[in-house]
């Protein structure tokens, strides 16, 4: 009877659970008759018991009067004799304010993640060669204006100047057997509904809402990989943490996880610790934005940091990638067992910076590694765009 009274709040969905799990009594039996998550079929289940509470209805607790539609329980006191003997109830109603909000979490709870559909691989490639791609603090969504800043940067300028960039560096090296994407940090300007700086709070120039900002991102991501699967038999996408999208990076990983869950060609890396490594034949790459750790620390960090300790000592040669001050920089005396590079940004300054006078040349590299030898090859774009207003 309890079984039947709460499936009233139920979707379709809920209830084909709800039965499942009465006729095979577990979670398990019912989501794997079903080829359901199990953790799905329980979350779902917790939900329509929610729901039903909101509306009074919770027999467990002595709640079997149901608000009537378009109502909510704001609350309930019932009475007892003193023998334990409910005696009477009183139950408050509203009108029902979550409405929309469950019928959100009711489609979310239905929706099923459609796999990107599989590139075809190409035909031939160079199997000892990695092709590294590495955009850094791309800063997509931020607002300069030629006059102020010296260049123009909008959402529109910045999605162009990647679609470019990625196609040049793709075009201009080798089919490597494995290619990387690399965003390595800030690739988002902000990371919420306002306009700031995740830590610090401070204004941001913003060019776009931030639903347009997720929807270019991950438009022109998707793009980037699939553009990367047609070139390289194997791909891996990195995504940095960055100080300005501490949280974007974050979600950008876990839908693209998602997202291209049924291609094995292509692998996400999903580590939620600031420090990323990949190991090619002998050679070790370490990636970081650079935002926690100095440059000078940062081959001492990786050599005895447990995650990445038996990848170093199983590579020759290691070399650590960081970004963040706009700006190129290298270490080629090796400190420390690494060559250390910071890459500079295609992205154009800010009026933050232009009045700071910080000044950076701008370009990306897609760097090629030999399994044995390490770096073989580099290809070096910069911004197709001239300073000021010309168009591209």
């Amino acid at each position: 009877m309890e079984a039947e009274s709460i499936k009233l709040f139920a979707t379709e969905r809920q209830i084909e659970y709800l039965d499942a799990y009465e006729k095979y009594g577990s979670f398990k039996k019912a989501s794997e008759a079903l080829g359901v998550n199990q953790r799905t079929m329980e979350r779902s289940i917790a939900r329509v018991r929610a729901v039903a509470a909101r509306q009074g209805y919770a027999p467990e607790h002595d709640m079997t009067h149901p608000a009537a539609p378009g109502f909510s329980v704001s609350g309930t006191s019932t009475y007892y004799d003193k023998d334990g003997n409910k005696t009477g109830q009183w139950v408050k109603t509203r009108q029902d304010e979550e409405k929309r909000l469950e019928a959100v979490m009711e489609a979310l709870e239905g929706f099923e993640w459609k796999p990107a559909p599989t590139i075809k691989k190409p035909s031939l490639v160079e199997r000892d060669l990695l092709t590294l791609y590495t955009l850094t603090d791309f800063h997509l969504g931020m607002y300069a204006w030629a006059d102020e800043a010296g260049d123009d940067w909008d959402l529109k300028i910045a999605t162009q100047e990647m679609v470019s960039a990625v196609q040049e560096m793709a075009d201009g090296s080798p089919n490597s057997e494995c290619g990387i994407l690399n965003l390595q940090g800030d690739f988002l300007h902000w990371d919420g509904l306002d306009a700031v700086t995740p830590a610090s709070k401070h204004v941001l120039d913003a060019d776009t809402r931030f639903g347009r900002l997720i929807d270019m991102a991950l438009d022109t991501i998707v793009w980037a990989i699939d553009s990367l699967l047609a070139k390289h038999e194997k791909v891996k996408i990195i995504i940095c943490e960055g100080n300005h999208d501490l949280v974007g990076s974050l979600w950008i990983r876990k839908i693209l996880k998602k997202l291209y869950s049924k291609n094995p060609r292509l692998e996400v890396d999903d580590t939620e610790f600031p420090y990323y490594a990949h190991l090619h034949g002998s050679i070790m790459l370490g990636f970081h934005h650079g935002h926690k750790t100095k440059n000078k620390s940062l081959p001492a960090l990786f050599a005895s940091e447990p995650r990445f300790r038996k990848m170093w000592g199983d590579a020759a040669y290691c070399y650590i990638h960081t970004g963040h001050y706009h700006h190129t920089e290298q270490d080629m005396a090796e400190g420390g067992g690494a060559i250390v590079e910071r890459h500079p940004t295609l992205s154009g300054r800010d009026a933050y910076a232009a009045r700071g006078g910080y000044v950076s040349w701008r370009a990306a590299h897609a760097i090629t590694y030999h399994k044995d030898s390490g770096e073989c090859r580099r290809v070096t774009v910069t911004p197709r765009r001239k300073h000021g207003t010309e168009s591209l």
